[in-house]
């Protein structure tokens, strides 16, 4: 699995997000591996309106019906967004909000990704059964360097506490990966995908970013 989490990056937007989109789909094809785009949150219904696989960056533990302002997983499904990042390092959440989500998602048949920290956070996370949870040291973030190398000992780690609570979850690396040899790496250390940001919204060709980094994780 490639996640690509646009944030709120100005580079996430008009012609240059429509090329992700179809970088997406294409390296997907070409290399069998699933790929994900997050958009800037008020982007993600016209995106998945153009066949791409779309998760949102954040989603609430809110009914449909009357709530404002918030992320309802429903309201998410219905515009054709398939899974949601949750906890994120930027945008953290309660553990019942968390477990919460995690239970929606499942519920709607959409694609959870849990984000934590640490090894035992992964472990907590883990025991709640999303689909993946994603190791990604706050500091490593945007930073440029990757996690896979800098801190191997902690994707390993995060990688056996996953394993360790025998639910559905997989494990994703996130945290300053940019290229094929940091996904590969961290393929290695027992992840099974990458969430990368910059390393794609900011390359001087995302297309090419894309394909090096799905490349890599088809091998």
């Amino acid at each position: 699995m490639l996640i690509i989490n646009c944030k709120n990056y100005a580079e996430a937007s008009g012609r240059r997000l429509s090329s992700m989109l179809r970088a997406a789909a294409s390296a997907q094809r070409r290399f069998g591996v699933k790929v994900a785009v997050a958009p800037p949150p008020p982007l993600a219904a016209s995106c998945a309106r153009r066949g791409a696989r779309v998760f949102a960056q954040h989603v609430d533990c809110a009914p449909a019906g009357g709530t404002t302002g918030r992320a309802v997983p429903e309201i998410l499904r219905a515009c054709g967004v398939s899974g949601s990042l949750v906890n994120h390092s930027e945008n953290r959440a309660r553990p019942a909000d968390i477990e919460c989500a995690v239970e929606k998602l499942r519920a709607l048949g959409m694609v959870s990704v849990v984000c934590a920290r640490t090894s035992a956070e992964a472990l907590r996370m883990a025991r709640m059964g999303p689909d993946y949870v994603a190791i990604e040291p706050p500091d490593l973030i945007g930073s440029g360097r990757a996690v896979s190398s800098e801190r191997p000992e902690l994707v390993e780690g995060a990688a056996r506490a996953v394993a360790s609570a025998r639910t559905r979850s997989k494990l994703l690396c996130g945290a300053g990966i940019a290229s094929a040899e940091d996904a590969r790496r961290a393929a290695e250390l027992g992840s099974s995908g990458v969430l990368v940001a910059s390393g794609v919204v900011k390359a001087a060709s995302p297309a090419r970013a894309m394909s090096e980094l799905a490349a890599a994780l088809a091998r």
